[in-house]
């Protein structure tokens, strides 16, 4: 194992990791109890992927991710922005599932999107083979003869699965090679760069470390996905996995942590600092930040609905201010599109609904118009 836990100076650890889990649990608790958790919640998504992309030295608009993820765009996606939408996805289906889902063998095959270096699920059948159980390659029948119709159609039949599943707000799920991984093109991909190994040793970590407190536990494994460098192309994930491990412990049961958001007011100079420990302060500071920020985020939102629900008094019971207040609520956002989109009506009662909330103007513009 690469990292030794016995030499851990936990004297310069117990304050902060203390401090950080009251925040964090202090946020939890408000926030199991808040009008406006749901929101919180799909802010926190938004705001924390753009972070991600922050994090990598790439700029991602949260008004473009915002109107990318309602497929309203207003100019052609860069790849910055694709990359930031499949965070946003990745947390929405880790917050979707159950909480020991991300971590477990199916949830890091399905993330990772590879259907090797994670240990087979409690089924037992993905190892059968390509021609499926009770069938083996040497027997006569159909291994021998395969119907080129059937395969088209089940290449068919699978493309059209991965697209539902994408289109529903999940991650794009691994395909299903029949005997190997794909090759990786050399020009993207460094082929020595074993990921089944480094995730293997990242597990070993997470294994190792559960005995200690869940805060001290996160920061660990935030340090370890950053020195073992897992995957290549999507360092994003390890932020979120450990924001599945708090949720998982219950020290964040009621949403998924953005550490993406809190490790940005950090200095890169201390997350990448020389001394291990002073990398590990700066990950619990990290998890301390994260909590921060959402409690003024949260105390911000509670403030901005309770102002908007005056416009309520006297109102018609099938007005449709109170779900503009809802939409409102859980993007950074919105346009007329958007509006009509998801109240149905038209675009001059959109329009007159933005106009009874007073919301503030973000474009400026006469054509496209969006609020905040």
């Amino acid at each position: 194992m690469a990292y030794a836990l016995d030499t851990l100076r936990l004297e310069t650890l117990i304050a902060p990791v203390a401090k950080a889990t009251e925040i964090l649990t202090r946020l939890d608790e408000r926030l199991a109890r808040s009008p406006v958790r749901d929101g919180f919640v799909e802010r926190q998504h938004f705001a924390d992927a753009a972070a991600a992309l922050w994090l990598e030295g790439e700029l991602v608009h949260l008004e473009d991710l915002v109107l990318h993820d309602a497929h309203m765009d207003v100019r052609a996606p860069t790849h910055e922005l694709t990359r930031a939408h499949a965070v946003l996805r990745a947390r929405r289906q880790i917050f979707a599932r159950a909480p020991e889902w991300a971590l477990g063998s199916d949830g890091l095959r399905q993330l990772t999107g590879r259907s090797g270096g994670v240990a087979p699920s409690e089924s037992g059948r993905e190892g059968e083979g390509a021609f499926g159980p009770g069938v083996e390659p040497d027997e006569p029948g159909e291994a021998d003869a395969p119907d080129p119709l059937m395969e088209e159609f089940a290449a068919i039949d699978a493309v059209l699965e991965r697209a539902a599943k994408v289109l529903e707000g999940g991650a794009m799920p691994a395909r299903k090679e029949p005997m190997s991984q794909p090759d990786r093109p050399a020009l993207v991909y460094d082929l020595d760069w074993d990921e089944d190994a480094r995730l293997a040793e990242w597990r070993d970590v997470l294994a190792d470390t559960r005995e200690l407190p869940a805060v001290l536990r996160a920061a660990i494994l935030l340090e370890a996905w950053s020195e073992i460098e897992v995957l290549q192309h999507a360092a994003w994930l390890g932020p979120l996995l450990v924001g599945a491990l708090l949720r998982q412990e219950g020290v964040a049961a009621g949403h998924l942590a953005g550490l993406h958001l809190g490790a940005k007011n950090i200095p890169r100079e201390r997350r990448r600092a020389r001394s291990r420990s002073d990398r590990l302060l700066a990950f619990v500071d990290a998890i301390q930040e994260a909590a921060l920020s959402g409690l003024k985020e949260h105390d911000r939102l509670v403030l901005a609905k309770s102002q908007m629900q005056r416009r309520l008094r006297e109102r018609r019971a099938s007005s449709k201010l109170s779900d503009l207040i809802e939409l409102v609520l859980s993007r950074p956002i919105v346009s007329t599109g958007m509006i009509q989109d998801r109240l149905k009506v038209t675009k001059q009662g959109a329009l007159n609904l933005v106009g009874e909330l007073s919301l503030r103007e973000m474009t400026g513009r006469g054509r496209f118009r969006a609020w905040g």
